[in-house]
């Protein structure tokens, strides 16, 4: 089996965190994500628009990306 991209994997930790309760209202920002992950900054934008497109977030332009209710 193939793993996933590290842009996917990131997705799929944010998208449990948002389901279980544990971000409920605003993503942590791209900033902090690079910091926390290791990650490129392109890969966590990916990760983020994965879960955009889902309608599970949405990004505010100049604010952040908050959690969709």
């Amino acid at each position: 089996m193939i793993p996933d991209h590290p842009y996917q994997q990131l997705a799929r930790q944010l998208r449990e965190q948002i389901e279980s309760g544990k971000i409920t209202s605003q993503l942590p920002s791209i900033a902090n994500l690079t910091a926390q992950t290791g990650l490129a900054v392109g890969t966590v934008r990916g990760a983020i628009n994965i879960l955009v497109k889902e309608g599970l977030a949405q990004t505010v332009p100049g604010r952040a990306t908050f959690v969709k209710r």
